[in-house]
């Protein structure tokens, strides 16, 4: 019997599951009242988390900590950033704490920066530019979740 790759996958990770439990492999735990907990240093991004900025150049990857089934109203990844800045339009509020590196956040009158343990407010309706001169690793939270679908 031949195997996609993605049925191989998703077999080790049951067996993994199975093993060592949801953790290990999500990096998250979820209880069964829904509660959710997060192990954010063991995340990492991938190339298949490479955000399209307009410009292939750029190093962003974004991925999210809950789907919207998991949290339909609040929503929440990481993200990294390497020697990139890009254009962006916030129609949602969203909150970027960072964990490491240096984080700026460019608008029209003055920008806003934050490095490790500081976070940065990004109200709706900003049109801004993202950028990470050298690194930046941070967490960001959005309200509503479902922050790709609004207008």
């Amino acid at each position: 019997m031949k195997m996609s790759q993605e049925d191989l996958k998703k077999l080790i990770e049951t067996v993994v599951m199975e093993q060592l439990g949801p953790n290990s492999v999500t990096g998250k735990n979820i209880t069964p009242d829904g509660l959710i907990s997060v192990n954010v240093p063991s995340w990492n991004v991938t190339e298949e988390d490479k955000m399209d900025t307009g410009n292939p150049a750029d190093e962003v990857y974004t991925k999210d900590f809950f789907n919207l089934s998991e949290s339909p109203r609040l929503g929440a990844g990481l993200m990294v950033m390497k020697e990139s800045t890009f254009d962006w339009k916030l129609n949602y509020d969203e909150v970027d704490y960072v964990i490491d590196g240096e984080l700026a956040v460019i608008g029209k009158s003055g920008t806003a920066k934050a490095h490790k343990g500081q976070m940065i407010l990004i109200p709706k309706g900003s049109q801004i530019k993202f950028s990470a001169p050298k690194y930046a690793r941070f967490v960001y939270i959005t309200y509503p979740a479902d922050w790709e679908n609004q207008k």
